[in-house]
């Protein structure tokens, strides 16, 4: 992709890793509101996801640019974007030798099958808080990948 290409693709995909990470925080403000209003606490753990950090990137160089004003040319040196990158959150390696997995396919609302009991209950809190985004959001939006 050209620079200016690969900015605008760049500048997307942060922003939306900064909408989803506001959709999962506005989620667990709603459940923490919901347990303080509650009589007594829920009979099961609520997982504590979060999204990965992310940022661009941007390196600068020098370059020379030469105007002419009045007939008469002039260089001058300007600082410009040269490459942009889109940086994430190291995903560390489990000590206890768990794989990464999907939980939520990009393509499918539906949560994936596992045989896990963990790994169920992570994927069902996320399809509850993928309903509660989309109500929330008064039907407009959702995060549709969780893997983790």
């Amino acid at each position: 992709f050209s620079l200016k290409d690969e900015s605008n693709i760049l500048y997307q995909e942060a922003n939306v890793l900064y909408w989803a990470k506001a959709l999962l925080k506005m989620m667990y403000k709603f459940i923490d509101h919901a347990i303080d209003s509650a009589k007594e606490p829920p009979p099961f753990d609520i997982p504590h996801t979060h999204f990965m950090d992310a940022g661009l990137l941007l390196v600068y160089s020098n370059a020379l640019t030469t105007t002419k004003d009045s007939g008469l040319s002039s260089a001058k040196t300007s600082t410009v974007v040269s490459m942009m990158c889109l940086c994430k959150e190291l995903i560390p390696i489990s000590s206890d030798g768990e794989d990464f997995m999907k939980y939520i396919h990009n393509g499918d609302a539906a949560p994936c099958d596992h045989l896990d009991p963990d790994a169920e209950n992570i994927m069902q809190f996320l399809a509850f808080t993928q309903h509660g985004q989309y109500v929330k959001t008064c039907r407009q939006v959702y995060i549709s990948d969780y893997q983790g």
